[in-house]
């Protein structure tokens, strides 16, 4: 039996939900191509921000072969799209995100807001506005 995968860190989910190619009029359309978070987040790190992979590791919180791995897989899926001209979705996997944390002191329930450009934060929970942020040791 294989082991769980670890949790892979990551700053923000992706600002958008995918990439779908210009096609031809009546073109038919291939099934779209699953980039998990990881993947993207390995992109991200790797070519558009210019980390090594070293680095990108530490930040994901996994080893260099682990993000070797990762980052592989997520330009052979690119790849892929942009030869067969299919769609690419972004989804979940494996990931927590490490924006900030807030407390609701209504139902004290924590939650994290992954839109920083939403200022506006309620508990998701009790729909409660009377939240704080956490401090990173409070978690």
């Amino acid at each position: 039996m294989a082991r769980p995968k670890k949790l892979r860190k990551l700053s923000n989910p992706p600002k958008i939900k995918g990439f779908r190619p210009i096609k031809p009029a009546g073109e038919v359309e291939p099934a779209p191509i699953l980039l998990d978070y990881d993947e993207f987040e390995a992109l991200r790190l790797s070519d558009y921000l210019q980390n090594n992979q070293a680095d990108a590791a530490r930040e994901m919180g996994i080893s260099r072969p682990t993000f070797a791995r990762i980052y592989k897989n997520a330009r052979r899926k690119i790849a892929r799209s942009f030869a067969e001209g299919a769609p690419i979705l972004f989804q979940g996997g494996p990931v927590y995100f490490t924006s900030e944390w807030y407390s609701c002191k209504n139902c004290r329930c924590f939650f994290n807001n992954p839109d920083k450009d939403k200022p506006s934060v309620i508990c998701p929970l009790c729909r409660s506005s009377d939240v704080h942020q956490c401090e990173t040791d409070t978690l």
